[in-house]
């Protein structure tokens, strides 16, 4: 039996292989391994057409057992960890899917400081969902009760809004909200810093999360940095914990690259702890180069907001995140947060006098593609001789100073191949015949 938890939770697709019967079942599960009576939990969600019923879901498991639930409503995923962290609750359930489409949705449970689960303590939750039902209910007098609290996010709100207040610029952002939950706050603490801030894609219909716009598809943003001459533009993922930048100029600043902004701004001002950036080994080695030939060092873990967490703790780095826009910036929150990402960069921007294009010039990328084919085996592909045949030769093409990962997806029934290396038309050529032939040999 595949397991539960992937790299950020649960995850399929709503009502179909994600049942509103497993949200009750962890609601239960996590009532009993992580909470109790008189240890309340916290519950968020997206702004996904499903986010309703699986809150419902896990309300009903958790009361069931005698644990009161605080219903936060519609909260960046960012904002219900600081609720959870900051607050009495012995956990947190984030009812979302983050970048996915609107059709999925996805379970995250974070323990009482707001964190995402240990592996171990993930395994015992998803052996008890197993057993939901075998678990002692409470009696009629002591059943949990749910409590409509959404002033609870002003928590979250007024910590952001002290963040903002500490720069001061009069720069014009466009802010791409992905019709998700990252525009219930971005605009207001955005605004905080003083500039002026236009909004798009924040008319949430439940079926338009992440449709067309946000990180994941940044066009439209950057059409519209251009048409309104806005200095820069910030793209949310669904539940606002990635960020993708834009220039004035429209084009697309990464992950990788904003990592490289981050680190070389607090490089020059001797406050990156240890020197030290984290970052997944799917970053591009540009943005290695890069922090390596300024003095700093790069640790790479494996894919997955939650390692970059535990490797910035384990190497003491205030500073990590993804190629994707997942960003940790330590002494401001213990996950990825994209509006926190966003006043990080305003303040390098406001610092420096710079334009991003110019920030984002000093971290050089090599040439890297990525693609993601559906695929309905994809734990078999290191057991597919022809797959392993097909990477060492790409990998022998590319060089010493090229690299091919792929790796089944953590999040999607997809597997993922990426390809690097120093010149830019074999890299794309190797990542397309890989991608066909993964789509050929898994399905």
């Amino acid at each position: 039996m595949p397991r539960l938890f992937g790299t950020d939770g649960i995850r399929g697709t709503a009502n179909v292989d994600l049942k509103p019967t497993l949200a009750y079942a962890l609601g239960r599960a996590t009532a009993h391994r992580l909470a109790g009576p008189g240890r309340p939990i916290v519950v968020g969600q997206d702004t996904r057409r499903s986010g309703d019923m699986f809150v419902a879901a896990i309300v009903a498991g958790a009361t069931s057992l005698g644990v009161d639930v605080h219903v936060v409503g519609v909260v960046p995923t960012p904002a219900l960890a600081f609720i959870t962290g900051a607050g009495h609750f012995a956990a947190g359930i984030m009812v979302s899917a983050s970048h996915n489409p609107a059709s999925d949705n996805g379970l995250k449970v974070l323990d009482e400081h707001g964190l995402k689960l240990d592996e171990d303590v993930e395994d015992e939750l998803e052996q008890l969902i197993w057993t939901a039902d075998e678990l002692p209910g409470a009696s009629p007098d002591a059943l949990g009760v749910a409590v409509q609290d959404r002033d609870l996010l002003d928590l979250y709100v007024g910590h952001r809004l002290k963040l903002a207040s500490a720069t001061s610029t009069r720069l014009h952002l466009v802010v791409d909200c992905a019709n998700g939950s990252g525009g219930i706050a971005a605009k207001r603490i955005l605004e905080a810093t003083g500039a002026r801030v236009d909004v798009l894609f924040n008319d949430p219909d439940g079926a338009n999360i992440n449709a067309g716009c946000g990180a994941t598809a940044p066009g439209a943003l950057a059409g519209e940095v251009v048409a309104r001459g806005a200095d820069v533009g910030f793209a949310l993922d669904g539940d606002a914990d990635r960020l993708i930048a834009v220039d004035a100029s429209g084009c697309v600043v990464d992950g990788d690259a904003v990592l490289g902004i981050l680190a070389l701004d607090r490089l020059a001002r001797n406050s990156l702890p240890n020197g030290a950036l984290v970052v997944s080994i799917l970053s591009n080695g540009g943005l290695q180069k890069t922090v390596e030939d300024a003095g700093g060092q790069v640790i790479r873990t494996p894919v997955g907001d939650k390692y970059i967490f535990e490797g910035m703790l384990v190497n003491g780095a205030g500073l990590g995140g993804e190629k994707s826009g997942h960003v940790i910036v330590l002494e401001h929150t213990s996950s990825g947060d994209g509006i926190v990402t966003a006043l990080e960069i305003l303040a390098v921007m406001t610092r420096t006098g710079l334009s991003l294009a110019d920030l984002a010039a000093q971290v050089p990328m090599l040439p890297q593609q990525q693609r993601t084919i559906p695929a309905r085996h994809k734990d078999q592909w290191e057991g597919d001789p022809v797959m392993r045949e097909a990477i060492a030769r790409a990998e022998s093409r590319l060089g010493s100073a090229g690299r091919v990962l792929v790796r089944p997806s953590g999040t999607e029934s997809a597997i993922r191949v990426m390809v690097e290396g120093p010149e830019g038309a074999l890299v794309a050529e190797l990542a397309d015949e890989l991608a066909a032939l993964a789509g050929e040999r898994l399905n």
